[in-house]
C-alpha cells in the first residue's frame, strides 16, 4: 500500500463517516505502513472508577478535530511523509487480566514485528506492561519515557500482581526497560508510604516530580528528558492525568496540581529527536468527560505523535 491518507476534510465533512482516528483508513494490512493507530480498550486493572475502556471510541471520535495532518509548528505534513493506517482494537477479556495481557501482547507483536510503530490508546495504564513485552521482543529493553501523576511502580495491589498502578515495577523486574535510561515525569500523587517513591528510585528510574517540574522551564524538562534518554530507543508512555483535572476531567484517578495541555504539546514537540519505537496515551475515562474535553486534549497529543514519527522520516529521507 502507498500513500495513504487521511479523509479530506475540505472536501468530505468531518462529521461524516465510520469514526476512525483522524479519519485515516481502517486497515490491518502493515505492508509499506509507517505506524499503526490501535486501541486497547480495556480497564479491568482500574483500581477506583472504571471507563477507560471507552478510551479509545471517545478518543476516535473527537479526532476528526485534529484531522489536519500539516504541523505549522514542526513544518511537516504528516500524511506527505509516512504512511499510517488505524489498526483498530486489539483483543482482550474484559475481568482477565493475565489472559488479556497475553492478547494484547500477541497483537501488538504483529505490528513491531512488522517494524511499525504503534500508537495506542488506552484502557488503564496495565495495557503498558503488555505493550512493552511485545515491544521487547522486537527491540530489547527500551528507554520509558513516562508521563503521569502517578510512579506506576508498585509491586502488588490487594495482594494480586497486575493493576494499573503496577505496569512499571514488572516492566523493570522483567528487563522490559532501562531504568537507568527511563525517566517520570510529573508526578504528585499522595503516596501510601515513602516506600513508593523509594522503591521508584531502587529499580533505577530518575523521576521530575510536579512540584520540582512547577519551576522549570518547558526547554528545561525537555532537555532532562533527552539526555536521560540519549540515543537508545524509547518507548513513550501518556497517562492523560498528567494533565490538570482542569484540562482532563475525564480520568479515573485525577489529581490536582497538574499540567496545562499546552504544556504537555510543548514538551512531547520537544521529544522529535527522539528514537521512539512505540507510544501510548492511557486513562481517557469517557464517562466522566466533560464536553469531551480530555478526548480533544488526548487526540491532540496523538496527533504530535504523529508528527515525531512525519518528522523523523522526513529528517531520514533528506540526510
Amino acid at each position: 500500500m502507498e500513500n495513504l491518507k487521511a479523509e479530506d476534510s475540505l472536501k468530505s465533512p468531518r462529521f461524516n463517516g465510520i469514526k476512525t482516528f483522524m479519519r485515516m483508513q481502517n486497515s490491518r494490512e502493515l505492508e509499506n505502513v509507517d505506524f499503526a493507530i490501535v486501541g486497547i480498550p480495556f480497564d479491568t486493572g482500574a483500581s477506583y472508577r472504571v471507563g477507560t475502556r471507552f478510551g479509545p471510541t471517545a478518543i476516535r471520535e473527537m479526532s476528526c478535530l485534529a484531522a489536519k495532518p500539516y504541523n505549522p509548528v514542526l513544518n511537516v505534513d504528516i500524511f506527505g511523509a509516512c504512511n499510517g493506517v488505524d489498526y483498530g482494537d486489539v483483543s482482550n477479556i474484559p475481568g482477565y487480566i493475565e489472559e488479556s495481557f497475553d492478547l494484547i501482547q500477541a497483537d501488538m507483536q504483529k505490528i513491531f514485528k512488522a517494524g511499525v510503530i504503534p500508537v495506542a490508546m488506552g484502557g488503564d495504564h496495565s495495557v503498558t506492561l503488555p505493550e512493552l513485552r511485545a515491544c521487547a521482543t522486537v527491540h530489547g529493553p527500551v528507554a520509558l519515557i513516562h508521563f503521569d501523576a502517578h510512579y506506576d511502580t508498585i509491586p502488588e495491589y490487594f495482594g494480586k500482581p497486575y493493576n494499573h498502578g503496577t505496569p512499571f515495577h514488572h516492566a523493570a523486574i522483567e528487563g522490559l526497560v532501562e531504568t537507568s535510561s527511563s525517566i517520570h515525569i510529573g508526578i504528585r500523587e499522595g503516596l501510601y508510604s515513602s516506600a513508593d517513591a523509594k522503591h521508584s528510585e531502587e529499580l533505577g528510574y530518575q523521576c521530575i516530580p510536579a512540584h520540582i517540574m512547577h519551576e522549570m522551564k518547558n526547554s528545561e524538562v525537555i532537555e532532562a528528558i533527552k539526555k536521560r534518554v540519549g540515543d537508545k530507543k524509547a518507548f513513550l508512555t501518556f497517562d492523560i492525568d498528567f494533565l490538570d483535572p482542569a484540562y482532563a476531567p475525564g480520568t479515573g484517578t485525577p489529581v490536582p496540581g497538574g499540567f496545562s495541555t499546552a504544556d504537555a504539546l510543548a514538551i512531547i514537540r520537544g521529544l522529535k529527536d527522539l528514537n521512539i519505537v512505540g507510544y501510548d496515551i492511557v486513562e481517557v475515562s469517557q464517562p466522566y468527560d466533560h464536553a469531551q474535553i480530555t478526548s480533544i486534549a488526548a487526540a491532540g497529543i496523538m496527533q504530535e505523535f504523529l508528527s515525531h514519527i512525519a518528522y523523523r522520516k522526513m529528517i531520514e529521507k533528506n540526510s
